[in-house]
């Protein structure tokens, strides 16, 4: 009496099906399949096409075909940051943010009266329609003689702006930044009166270094003696919009928050779209309620 195996032997398993024949020029020589005129003993790795010279694309072993490699590249999962955006080589945002305030800087020398006149953060402007001047308020600055505000400001957006930036990924270091901006704008409109600076911003990514340090488990006590020191000399130092910063410092944080404890699955859309109801709040603040500061 026999037994069948449970499991095939290998003599019994079907042999592997033969690689796919390559086209032949006269005389049985090799031809690229992507190009029948070139002759080639040179095959792709992977499907066991020849290829020509123009054709190869380096492999970790010999050489694959354009179309492996693309097959090849829909499978591999792309880098992402820490909070899961695009790893970040140069800072471009941090740079295109400093370029800004310079430029605008730089028109306020040619014209202070005509830029701040027009584009500073005033509550009564705004509340009367002029809505841009909550984003352009915040790329300007106290106008010279005065050069410490623009300094400090941009010596700090290049110190810290260049680490989130790495941390969060380009696109949500621009919307951390800028939803930071409006908060200080938002802010000066419903407890203050007239602001210029970025001032607002920057507090804002004080406050994302604090949750980005604790959501990382950092020792987050020099970040906290940071925003300690500079909360008071909001206060101490006069001409300074205590507004502004706190505004700014508060929906930094709010943000970074949002960004960094997002769930993984579907995080970039619960990221961005947290994002965007921030934005909507802000927005609603200032249509429905009146500036404070002034009728207050």
């Amino acid at each position: 009496m026999t037994t069948q195996p449970d499991h095939p032997t290998p003599a019994d398993r079907p042999a592997d099906p033969p690689p796919p024949p390559g086209p032949a020029g006269p005389g049985g020589i090799p031809t690229c399949y992507r190009h029948p005129d070139r002759e080639t003993y040179v095959r792709c790795q992977r499907c066991d096409r020849p290829i020509c010279p123009d054709c190869m694309r380096a492999a970790s072993v010999g050489h694959q075909c354009p179309e492996c490699v693309r097959e090849g590249n829909r499978t591999v999962r792309q880098a992402t940051s820490t909070f899961g955006g695009r790893p970040v080589t140069t800072p471009v945002i941090t740079w295109l943010l400093l370029g800004v305030n310079v430029l605008a800087y730089l028109a306020e020398i040619a014209q202070p009266e005509q830029v701040i006149g027009r584009y500073a953060m005033s509550a009564g402007h705004v509340a009367v329609g002029e809505w841009w001047r909550m984003v352009t308020g915040a790329f300007l600055h106290s106008p010279p003689p005065s050069y410490w505000h623009i300094l400090f400001n941009m010596w700090a957006l290049w110190a810290i702006g260049t680490q989130l930036e790495r941390i969060l990924g380009s696109a949500r270091f621009a919307t951390l930044y800028l939803l930071s901006a409006l908060g200080g704008s938002v802010a000066v409109y419903l407890f203050g009166d007239v602001a210029v600076g970025a001032s607002g911003a920057i507090y804002g990514l004080f406050g994302a270094m604090f949750v980005v340090g604790r959501r990382l488990g950092y020792d987050v006590r020099g970040v906290l003696w940071l925003i300690g020191i500079n909360v008071v000399l909001t206060f101490v130092i006069p001409g300074i919009s205590w507004q502004g910063h706190l505004g700014g410092l508060v929906v930094g944080a709010l943000v970074t928050a949002l960004l960094a404890y997002a769930p993984a699955r579907n995080r970039t859309a619960v990221q961005f779209g947290a994002a965007a109801a921030v934005l909507v709040a802000l927005l609603l603040v200032v249509l429905v309620l009146p500036p404070l500061g002034l009728t207050g």
